[in-house]
């Protein structure tokens, strides 16, 4: 009999995996890697006016991802600077006065190790309701979007030829990405959110040859990472959330070089 609080983490990072996978595959395709990493730091403000203010801490940050997305994009839509030399700035900056935000904060206490790695072992039935809350709505405008964020992907003029929005298309897939970094930050923390989206679909990128079969082989991926953290952080009490992105690291070493074997003994015969 599992106690309630390994039921639930296994409930919440199974949410996560689930939605994380798909969306990785973006991650992967598109190059978003260091995208993600500054979203997610953008989060620790998030979580400073969320405690600030008394209001959720999801919320929060959701709110002010989708702030830094929406000017983030409006400043590369106006050329004012390269994209890594804005994402540079805008991430340390959001970091930045998200650590100090905190030290302003002294009528509460948090556990800022908890924010920057996970602690998904402490995860409330409320958090679950923002997992799968949040996840159905990634879920059903992936499924919805999906030709035209595919189409976006591999050709942005093709696809704005062929009458799509690619401005608003954009924008609800980085939008999807602040959902994700929000109710992931109890699973793996601000620091490690970026590696649960992107190993699981670079692992999978090596098996597959169509983008669905891409997005729910991630999935699996995901889904193996998370238990096998969860169980391996259990048994040898390490940090959960580094646990998960351990083992989806440990299913990228051992699942890569197989792919590329395979691949090779094909090409020989």
């Amino acid at each position: 009999m599992l106690d309630d609080f390994i039921v639930r983490a296994l409930l919440a990072g199974m949410g996560i995996a689930i939605i994380a996978g798909p969306l990785g595959c973006f991650v992967v395709w598109r190059r978003m890697a260091y995208f993600g990493d500054s979203l997610a730091h953008s989060a620790l403000l998030g979580i400073a006016l969320g405690l600030l203010t008394g209001i959720s801490g999801n919320l929060a940050t959701v709110i002010v991802c989708s702030a830094f997305a929406v000017i983030l994009l409006w400043l590369q839509h106006a050329r004012i600077l390269a994209t890594d030399t804005l994402l540079g700035i805008m991430a340390h900056a959001a970091l930045s006065i998200g650590m100090v935000t905190l030290s302003f904060i002294d009528n509460q206490r948090f556990d800022l190790h908890s924010y920057l790695f996970g602690d998904i072992l402490t995860v409330q039935s409320v958090d679950l309701y923002w997992i799968f809350g949040g996840g159905i709505i990634v879920l059903i405008l992936l499924v919805r979007y999906w030709s035209s964020l595919t189409l976006m992907t591999l050709h942005e003029d093709l696809a704005r030829a062929e009458g799509v929005k690619t401005f608003w298309v954009n924008l609800m897939l980085v939008l999807l990405m602040t959902i994700v970094v929000a109710v992931s930050i109890r699973i793996v923390g601000i620091l490690l959110i970026t590696a649960l989206l992107a190993i699981p679909a670079a692992t999978a990128r090596q098996w597959v040859r169509s983008p669905e079969t891409m997005a729910m082989l991630a999935a699996v991926l995901g889904l193996a990472a998370v238990v096998a953290g969860i169980y391996g952080s259990a048994y040898l009490d390490t940090p959960t959330g580094p646990s998960i992105v351990t083992a989806a690291t440990i299913l990228f070493a051992v699942l890569f070089p197989v792919s590329a074997v395979l691949k090779k003994r094909r090409i020989l015969h």
